[in-house]
């Protein structure tokens, strides 16, 4: 009677058209999980390139579009470049001898101003960093002090406040945008970035290893839960299934996926 609502399996295998997990019919899942394409973190910049003596630096606009905000953080870092223990050369004013003042080092223009040995001259570190980016309305940013250099040591003072100008200059605003990248230092996503090479590479690895399990369930219609997926369960449900076989075929992804996960970075409620 029973025959009539089953039909019996014969001992020569299932008919089932699904593919079983050991079977010569397992899925081919792509080789290349480690084959992501270089993010600008992991493009090496030449130090060579970063002059700290702000007469030889490149413009930032010379450098791509892409690694500008890198190469800001580098010189926000290292802070305007300010030679200690130098003798700085004087120059004929009008009869009289005069050269950069260091004390003004000290005074409220300490956050910018940065001196060139080689050009002998004074130089802002902010409106060299973004003159290229406050854009909008107002008087622009020139290239005395961020290309050229200013050098008129009799007229400093007069010069700098100048430079300086009212509270909406281009050089408040330039300072402002230094200020704000340089507080991204303590923002969440910053952290996330000083993660070791080892962890992003792992995690760059679970990602490709789900992504693909998953690729392949719904290119074949198939369920990806199953109705018990306790790690006790000998059927997890396809999804958890062959994960695991995947795992137990590559050692690089056995390490770093499932039990070997980080328990609050596992993967695997697709």
């Amino acid at each position: 009677m029973i025959k009539r609502f089953f039909k019996p399996q014969t001992s020569s295998g299932s008919t089932s058209s699904s593919p079983s997990l050991s079977s010569p019919s397992c899925p081919v899942i792509n080789d290349n999980v480690n084959s992501t394409q270089p993010s600008d973190k992991d493009i090496i910049l030449d130090s060579n390139l970063l002059k700290p003596d702000p007469g030889e630096r490149k413009q930032i606009s010379e450098f791509p579009p892409n690694l500008r905000d890198r190469v800001r953080r580098h010189y926000i870092q290292r802070g305007p470049c300010r030679p200690r223990n130098f003798i700085f050369p004087k120059t004929n004013f009008g009869g009289k001898l005069r050269h950069f003042n260091q004390e003004w080092f000290k005074t409220s223009y300490s956050g910018w101003l940065e001196y060139s040995i080689k050009e002998d001259a004074a130089f802002c570190l902010c409106c060299y960093l973004f003159k290229n980016e406050i854009g909008g309305y107002g008087k622009k940013v020139s290239d005395c002090f961020t290309k050229d250099g200013f050098r008129s040591w009799n007229k400093g003072i007069e010069r700098l406040n100048a430079h300086v100008g009212e509270v909406n200059s281009a050089h408040n605003r330039c300072f402002k945008m230094m200020l704000d990248l340089s507080n991204q230092a303590q923002s969440i996503l910053t952290s996330f970035d000083k993660q070791s090479e080892k962890t992003k590479s792992e995690y760059r690895v679970r990602l490709n290893a789900s992504i693909d399990v998953a690729r392949y369930l719904l290119k074949e219609g198939m369920p990806f839960q199953g109705h018990d997926e306790r790690e006790t369960s000998t059927r997890r449900g396809n999804f958890l299934d062959l994960l695991k076989w995947y795992a137990d075929k590559k050692d690089d992804i056995k390490k770093v996926v499932l039990e070997n996960a980080p328990k609050n970075d596992i993967m695997i409620c697709p």
